[in-house]
């Protein structure tokens, strides 16, 4: 379905019982992510829990009515919430996702019951160091202007951010499957003004650790330990800023454990969250 949030429409779907605690799961990579990964992973919780997943504005499905801001993101997060009609939700994000969720949890605490984060950080550290990971990396030969033009947000058009976006693919799994790569590259929806947006003017300014400390409820951190493109350093910054933050690494994953550790990783979520409903119904 498609539902105005905030004067842009967002391609938006919901699954699970009415009744339940409502889970709003954002995606990563703007203008390149979907609803569709948030939707395998957190579906799973589907029989529990009220699990909202929709394309961020300018990604996916949506329209692409700017500004592409944390700001606004966080906002459209918020309009999502007031849409459905719950008084606070679990609020889950991954990679990119995860500084969303983040910026939400801090301008909206009273809100939020509880966060779920995977793979993602607390500022623009990562890129320092994905860029070093891409470079050293034994699996592929990186093309480094296609490297480039995608980490620092100057893709030419759709074709161009398809063929930056094959470039570093290989880098991302646990186990290097070409076959993988190229379906994942057939199936992706791109949105290249949002990518740049993103990456060219919202990265360079990236950083919210001094807002951590504020968060104030239950946090789940979880990490690949191959991930090169926000490595375990910078989740266990996020879980050392954030009060009693509980950190979760997969040991043989890289940059989705909810997809190669796929069991372990439902079953941590959903041990956590337990945890969480039976904390605030005493």
């Amino acid at each position: 379905m498609f539902v105005e949030i905030n004067g842009n429409k967002l391609a938006l779907e919901v699954l699970g019982p009415e009744d339940a605690p409502v889970l709003i799961a954002l995606h990563g990579a703007p203008g390149l992510g979907s609803r569709a990964e948030p939707r395998t992973s957190f579906g799973r919780l589907a029989d529990s829990y009220r699990v909202v997943v929709y394309d961020a504005r300018g990604s996916g499905e949506s329209e692409g009515n700017g500004p592409f801001t944390h700001e606004q993101w966080a906002a459209d997060v918020e309009g999502v919430r007031e849409w459905i009609g719950a008084e606070q939700v679990i609020v889950a994000g991954g990679s990119y996702g995860g500084f969303i969720a983040m910026e939400y949890a801090t301008r909206y605490p009273d809100r939020v019951r509880a966060m779920v984060l995977r793979d993602t950080s607390p500022d623009g550290q990562n890129e320092k160091l994905s860029r070093e990971n891409a470079l050293a990396s034994d699996r592929v030969k990186v093309d480094v202007e296609k490297l480039d033009r995608i980490d620092e947000g100057r893709v030419r058009d759709n074709d161009d951010l398809r063929d930056c976006w094959r470039e570093i693919l290989p880098l991302y799994d646990y186990e290097y499957n070409p076959q993988k790569v190229e379906r994942i590259v057939a199936t992706t929806p791109y949105r290249y003004e949002t990518h740049n947006y993103a990456f060219a003017h919202n990265i360079p300014n990236y950083d919210i650790k001094d807002r951590l400390p504020g968060v104030t409820c239950p946090t789940l951190v979880t990490v690949g330990r191959t991930d090169w493109i926000t490595p375990v350093s910078c989740s266990e910054t996020i879980a050392s800023l954030i009060p009693d933050a509980r950190l979760v690494v997969f040991e043989k994953s890289g940059h989705s454990p909810q997809i190669e550790e796929a069991e372990l990783w439902t079953q941590t979520v959903r041990e956590f969250l337990s945890e969480v409903e039976a904390k605030q119904a005493t």
